[in-house]
């Protein structure tokens, strides 16, 4: 247990909050430039709303908190979706004065002054990040609180026995951007093994192992030490697909006995959020996030992004 604690307490942020200081940097910044803060004039941002330029319609209903922008095309294509009476098609586009509707539910057209909700939730083993499951096994979702309108997005999924942070939002649109390949946002993790790793087995977790599905790599592998045959390291890639982790290590032949997230890009498992437990992002941290990742966003995929 020693060993377990000193390996996960170097990934622990201060007690200020779970956001790193990139997001603080670039939120200062944004205030130094006049940036609109909380208080505005609740006509201004109606104007706002109303002069908002067209927008491609699966956009728009992720960021209603619907979905993600994949499950929105599918209701596209299922016919699920009208826009002023008419079903709607793939690739439309609509406008605040549009009437699209879901059923025989209106959406409304989302407000740009608000800040959408986001959830930190310490997801402890033994639980599935899935609104459906055959078995009937607990579910992350579970745990969260209702919502009325809208539903909670998973930013990434951890397997049935992998631990850590998950992060939940009520937009589509942040979910996306933490989540797509193209933005290459870290992940960290505490990664307990039984054994230790040789100097050629981190240079090839460094340099890449080719899987199934293509290559993958870590951005770096530290020695975080460890008792009897128990080692932790800690490791960071920038991509999450279908248990990468395990299956790194699955290829050096290196049995992973305990997995846990402990960082998403700049939002770090809090140090007192307890397995189970979910917390609720501030405004002003969420402000943060979504100023980091229009920061972040490298120029080769802002310009691979579709447009709006």
């Amino acid at each position: 247990m020693a060993a377990q604690r000193n390996a996960i307490k170097r990934t622990r942020t201060p007690r200020r909050g779970p956001l790193r200081s990139p997001a603080r940097k670039v939120a200062e910044r944004e205030a130094a430039r006049g940036a609109p803060v909380r208080g505005t004039d609740r006509g201004a941002a109606r104007r706002e709303t109303e002069d908002a330029p067209s927008q491609k319609l699966h956009k728009i209903l992720a960021q209603s908190g619907l979905g993600s922008r994949r499950m929105m095309e599918e209701w596209i294509r299922e016919g699920k979706i009208t826009v002023n009476g008419a079903v709607a098609t793939i690739g439309a586009r609509v406008s605040p004065t549009d009437l699209v509707r879901v059923g025989r539910r209106i959406i409304r057209w989302p407000a740009t002054h608000r800040v959408p909700r986001v959830l930190l939730y310490h997801k402890p083993e033994g639980e599935i990040v899935s609104h459906d499951d055959p078995e009937r096994r607990a579910s992350v979702f579970d745990q969260l609180p209702a919502l009325r309108g809208a539903k909670w997005l998973a930013v990434g999924r951890l397997d049935y026995n992998t631990s850590g942070l998950l992060i939940f939002t009520t937009s589509g649109e942040l979910a996306n951007r933490m989540m797509h390949p193209r933005f290459a946002v870290e992940r960290e993790y505490a990664v307990r093994l039984v054994g230790e790793l040789n100097p050629a087995q981190i240079a090839r977790l460094r340099n890449g192992i080719e899987l199934s599905d293509g290559p993958a790599a870590c951005l770096s592998v530290e020695d975080e030490g460890g008792e009897g045959t128990n080692h932790w390291y800690r490791i960071v890639l920038r991509e999450g697909r279908n248990r990468v982790v395990r299956r790194l290590f699955e290829a050096l032949g290196i049995t992973v006995s305990r997995l846990m997230r402990v960082r998403f890009g700049v939002v770090a498992l809090p140090p007192r959020l307890k397995r189970g437990q979910v917390n609720a992002l501030p405004a002003a941290e969420v402000k943060r996030l979504l100023a980091w990742l229009d920061e972040y966003a490298p120029a080769e995929a802002q310009a691979e992004a579709p447009p709006a």
